[in-house]
């Protein structure tokens, strides 16, 4: 027979609601809105162990050989996508109960709190490595190496040596099979191809003057042979994803599509709460050097713009047309694409 559990142990409250030691308190003098700066950073760390715990599990599916667009395996990708999109909006949130601290409020502890820094945080470190941030590209990498444990560094770097979720879905949109003699005659060359020959004067079409610079990233993006340096999805994945997102409409692209958009509103929130972070920082501190010795709100700024992973997807925008300038798709792509048909295999 099963023993009767009760909330607070099954909560660990013991352990939880006994983790909120105060710097200033030990020190005889105590500060009170440090509690709540604890509070706000232990449940942030909450929350990235959620995510993590989540992103796990879409690596995990995400690896598999061959995932069935129309199984429960694409379905539980997005829904943990979006849970960890819901979970970033209500990260945004709290800092509104942060600042309900003041500056003057702040400054009672935070030389008490010195050289620690929410930089420190290798969970969310962790969760940026399991989408797919590399070292190489991580803003300010002297300063990461100098100012995290040496096991923790080990542990993220662990993490970075397996496949990463941009990784998985650039295989998974290059096993998607929409341009193959299946459906295209003359498809061996890709500059030939029949729908990207007419995509891409649909394209041209839209733009108001000759663009040089445009119509060059757009044959850079989907007529490359090889990964362009700097970009982390290949020009065959790069097309499968304009697919999905142009022609999201039909039945079987609107998981896809759910998966990609919400890989690009995972991105906007993070940056949103960085940028909402930028600002308290300067709100609480202004142009002084954070706890840790980095530039503060400056290096706060720079991490936003260095460290989007999925900014790829939401590029793709740039190339989208009209839905009346598609081209349009031989009939046995469309009654693939439909409801009446059998699933595709990716």
């Amino acid at each position: 027979m099963a023993k009767d559990v009760y909330y607070s142990d099954y909560l660990q409250l013991d352990k939880i609601l006994g983790a909120q030691q105060t710097e200033s308190g030990l020190n005889g003098n105590e500060a009170h809105d440090e509690m709540l700066f604890i509070i706000i950073h232990q449940a942030y760390e909450l929350w990235f162990k959620q995510m993590k715990y989540e992103m796990q599990s879409i690596v995990d599916i995400m690896s598999k050989p061959s995932i069935n667009d129309n199984s429960p395996d694409i379905f539980s990708v997005v829904h943990r996508l979006k849970r960890i999109a819901t979970i970033w909006q209500l990260g945004i949130q709290q800092i509104d109960v942060l600042e309900t601290m003041t500056p003057l409020d702040f400054l009672d502890f935070r030389d008490q709190l010195r050289p620690a820094s929410g930089f420190q945080s290798f969970q969310f470190k962790m969760l940026e490595a399991m989408m797919g941030l590399k070292f190489g590209d991580r803003h300010g990498k002297a300063f990461y190496q100098s100012h995290l444990r040496k096991e923790h560094i080990e542990e993220i770097a662990k993490i970075e040596a397996q496949p990463s979720l941009i990784e998985l879905l650039n295989a998974w949109l290059e096993r998607i099979p929409f341009f193959d003699s299946t459906y295209w005659d003359k498809t061996e060359n890709i500059n030939s191809h029949p729908f990207w020959t007419q995509y891409k004067t649909a394209f041209t079409s839209t733009l108001n003057e000759k663009d040089d610079t445009i119509i060059s990233s757009f044959e850079n993006c989907f007529y490359s042979k090889d990964i362009v340096e700097g970009n982390r999805l290949s020009a065959k994945a790069n097309r499968a994803a304009l697919f999905i997102l142009a022609y999201r409409d039909y039945p079987l692209l609107q998981v896809p599509f759910q998966l990609l958009d919400t890989l690009i509103l995972i991105d906007e929130l993070m940056s949103t709460w960085r940028t909402r972070h930028i600002s308290m920082v300067s709100r609480m501190i202004g142009v002084r050097m954070g706890t840790g010795g980095s530039t503060g709100a400056d290096y706060l700024s720079k991490s936003r713009d260095d460290h989007g992973v999925f900014n790829e997807l939401s590029r793709l925008n740039t190339f989208l047309v009209q839905r009346y300038n598609l081209p349009i798709l031989p009939d046995s792509l469309k009654n693939r694409l439909g409801f009446m048909t059998s699933p595709v295999s990716s």
